[in-house]
């Protein structure tokens, strides 16, 4: 069975075996080193490895590429920090700009920002993040972008976490997510400041948090 799982080699890079069916899908511009005999194609059309959609096709401005063979890859970011994510049988709901890598053998969706969820909240926040979320869902790893490294909160069902919407990279399980304005706050803040614009997440799963607030 290929090895599905990163290897975090420092902050900032992750380093993973690639072979034939343990393909890794990765932003373009991510890949920083190789050895063995791999080969690197960007993804197109409908469909793919691992029923990735071709974000091209449907607008979307995170461009992705597979790498195959047999050999092993190291992949990073303009210095931006790198945190693994272990699903087991569970989706990750992320910000499209935030995802780094996965292995081909989990499933993915791109939705727009519109139909609702996390996606209308970070909007109605003017926060600056990416037009589309990606889920990635199945048994394996994903390697997710973010300024100053990441934090992870547990949502247990018996109460609300709040989450400033520049924040949030991501979440795991069956959050429900809101914006909410939060006027005593902003009393307190002042009625420009981010902090009196909130994510409230509820129900049972885990959410990602940046030490940032700053966009991508």
């Amino acid at each position: 069975m290929p090895n599905s799982t990163f290897e975090q080699v420092n902050k900032k890079v992750v380093r993973t075996d690639v072979s034939p069916g343990g393909e890794v899908i990765a932003r373009r511009g991510a890949m920083l080193g190789y050895s063995g005999g791999l080969t690197f194609r960007p993804i197109s059309g409908a469909g793919g490895v691992g029923g990735m959609v071709g974000r091209a096709m449907q607008g979307e401005s995170v461009a992705m590429m597979v790498a195959e063979g047999q050999g092993n890859a190291f992949y990073g970011f303009r210095g931006l920090y790198v945190t693994l994510v272990q699903l087991a049988n569970e989706t990750l709901t992320v910000e499209a700009d935030r995802l780094l890598a996965h292995h081909a053998n989990l499933s993915t969706s791109v939705e727009m920002i519109g139909s609702g969820g996390i996606r209308q909240a970070v909007r109605g926040a003017m926060s600056g993040q990416g037009l589309f979320t990606t889920k990635v869902s199945g048994t394996g790893s994903v390697a997710l972008l973010s300024h100053g490294g990441t934090f992870e909160i547990p949502v247990d069902g018996s109460g609300m976490v709040g989450v400033d919407p520049q924040a949030y990279v991501g979440h795991v399980g069956a959050l429900q997510i809101d914006f909410k304005v939060s006027a005593g706050i902003r009393d307190v803040v002042g009625r420009g400041s981010g902090e009196a614009t909130q994510l409230h997440c509820t129900g049972h799963g885990r959410v990602y948090i940046q030490a940032s607030e700053e966009k991508f």
